[in-house]
């Protein structure tokens, strides 16, 4: 009975394991949920200063693109 705990304990590590390498990384997301993330972090309650980082974010990535695109 209990070499069956330990079996089934080590088979579901095993597949938490799997599961876990197997997930969507954040280099999946695009570009546009950076900031939103970086903007939740930085202001949690307030949704207007939250709006305006996002914002003011997204231009920056968009100058930098326009920047590097020579």
């Amino acid at each position: 009975m209990l070499k069956k705990v330990f079996l089934a304990a080590a088979v579901s590590l095993l597949m938490v394991g799997v599961t876990l390498t197997a997930a969507p990384t954040e280099g999946y997301a695009g570009k546009k949920s950076h900031c939103l993330k970086q903007a939740k972090a930085k202001y949690a309650d307030d949704r207007k200063a939250r709006r305006g980082y996002k914002k003011a974010c997204h231009a920056h990535h968009k100058a930098m693109k326009k920047a590097h695109k020579k």
